[in-house]
């Protein structure tokens, strides 16, 4: 089956991207502080199902951050992977969000979310066979002719894996980014995760990904654990600090991609700013070695 070439009113070139630094998850706990103290931050992101509203005080604060950071929409939503069509109405707020802020980056997850009338809030993992890869193709680009600009695409965190698959992970990210023309959102955290549950390497799951397509990063913690036979399992929890594996991962991802604008994520467990900026500059200082 051949997929249609994109066709974005908006080329690729003609978006902005992510200044190459380390940035941060705004969260509504911070809105204040940031506005009076300004932090040396390179972007801020949120995610955009927060923001899909008319007005209200989430908008009201975003605005004001907007006018001085650089900004990363990150969707949560869209069940990128769903047996069903895209949501028209759901992607419709997108468009209208993004018109309204212009970020600098707009990204989903390669998951899926609904199935029926049935929301679940959860970012569930896909089976990789040519039937599915076929279904991500066609609503990544129904996605990126929407919005008229391309589209990063996350690699998934996964505690389980389908007998059906035929294709490997990132022989199937691989392909998507071939055929779509879509970007690579590379959670090094994700990678981390999946791969001590699968019993992978993870730098050569890194080496088998189109690093040529990656345009921003995110780093994050996670929670431990043990599976039903006592082997150790990892939770993307984004709950705590970003373990010292996936720091040493990242340092060797950036060497083979060069700066990359870098995310830091925490959702659950939201610690001071302070902690996040410290973490921040950490991640700057990883980048600031790799471009020398």
């Amino acid at each position: 089956m051949m997929t249609p070439t994109p066709h974005y009113t908006v080329s690729p070139a003609q978006v902005p991207g992510l200044p190459l630094r380390a940035g941060l998850g705004l969260k509504t706990e911070h809105f204040a502080q940031v506005l009076e103290t300004c932090p040396d931050i390179g972007f801020f992101e949120v995610h955009a199902e927060n923001y899909m509203v008319a007005g209200g005080p989430f908008h009201h604060y975003l605005g004001l951050i907007r006018a001085q950071y650089p900004l990363s929409l990150h969707g949560v939503g869209l069940s990128i992977g769903g047996e069903a069509p895209l949501d028209r109405e759901h992607l419709a707020r997108l468009a209208t969000l993004i018109e309204r802020y212009q970020p600098q980056s707009f990204s989903e997850h390669l998951a899926w979310s609904s199935h029926g009338p049935v929301f679940l809030n959860d970012l569930l993992p896909l089976a990789y066979d040519a039937s599915t890869l076929n279904r991500v193709c066609e609503h990544i680009d129904q996605v990126q002719n929407t919005l008229k600009r391309p589209m990063l695409l996350e690699n998934p965190s996964t505690y389980l894996q389908f007998e059906r698959s035929t294709l490997d992970e990132t022989d199937f990210i691989s392909e998507i980014v071939r055929r779509t023309s879509c970007g690579l959102l590379l959670d090094v955290n994700n990678v981390y995760v999946s791969c001590i549950n699968h019993q992978r390497a993870p730098l050569a799951y890194i080496d088998a990904l189109p690093l040529h397509a990656v345009g921003e990063i995110h780093l994050a913690g996670f929670a431990e654990d043990t599976d039903s036979l006592g082997d150790r399992l990892l939770i993307d929890d984004h709950g705590a600090p970003i373990d010292n594996a996936v720091w040493q991962l990242y340092e060797q991802v950036l060497t083979r991609t060069g700066p990359v604008a870098t995310l830091i994520e925490r959702d659950n467990q939201v610690p001071a700013l302070s902690v996040l900026q410290a973490e921040a500059r950490q991640a700057q200082w990883y980048l600031s070695q790799v471009a020398r």
